[in-house]
């Protein structure tokens, strides 16, 4: 069975599909005072969704020395991240193995992106057995010229999987650089869930087509199929 409108799905990782346990703003947290650098909680929040890279250096004070220190800084937060996940494991969110099933059962390609670089995706995938070919495409902040908000995440998911017409995409993500950057590509379907970083409010206030409790919802958007 397939669904007439429908090519292509572009998800997010932590939080949207991979359970988000308070890791990454931990991890951001931890490295950032490791070089003495304070941030708030609010800060933290509003560079989730973002290359992990970019978000590092828009955290780090300005000096002569910004970019190296950045680079420093980034180093440790994965180094920190991947631990994280190591001591208390990686687990896909309820109903996201089910949602990628009912799609591939009615053809629809799979994507997942990330503002997380190709190493530590690498690790995440591997410990959810993901690795092998869970989805047709994998994108890394560091494969694109800007991450989110802008739509490079979604564009090269397109290239990936041959897609060609973006009103038949559907991008799915917890954050409001997730759905800005649905909005910026012109997908069809530019879905947030409520099961990850940003709260209903946050995410009403980004543009967006829908909002759903969890990833476990998609298959409600296309009742027909």
């Amino acid at each position: 069975m397939s669904l007439p409108d429908v090519d292509l799905v572009v998800f997010d990782l932590a939080g949207t599909t991979v359970e988000d346990g308070g890791e990454v703003p931990a991890a951001f947290t931890a490295a950032l005072r490791q070089f003495d650098i304070a941030v708030t909680a609010d800060r933290l929040r509003a560079v989730r969704g973002a290359s992990k890279r970019q978000a590092v250096l828009d955290l780090v004070p300005p000096g002569a020395d910004r970019a190296a220190r950045a680079e420093r800084v980034y180093a440790a937060f994965c180094e920190d991240l991947a631990a994280r996940y190591a001591a208390g494991g990686v687990r896909a969110i309820a109903g996201a193995i089910d949602a990628f099933a009912w799609l591939r059962d009615r053809g629809i390609r799979i994507a997942l992106t990330t503002g997380f670089d190709r190493a530590l995706t690498g690790l995440l995938l591997d410990a959810l057995g993901w690795a092998g070919g869970t989805a047709d495409a994998v994108i890394c902040g560091d494969e694109v010229p800007q991450g989110r908000p802008a739509p490079y995440l979604i564009f090269r998911a397109m290239e990936r999987t041959r897609t060609i017409d973006v009103r038949r995409v559907a991008t799915v993500g917890d954050t409001a650089l997730d759905l800005r950057a649905g909005w910026h590509a012109g997908v069809r379907w530019n879905v947030g869930v409520l099961s990850g970083a940003h709260d209903r409010r946050t995410l009403e206030a980004a543009p967006h087509t829908q909002l759903l409790p969890s990833v476990a919802q998609l298959p409600d958007l296309w009742p027909a199929g």
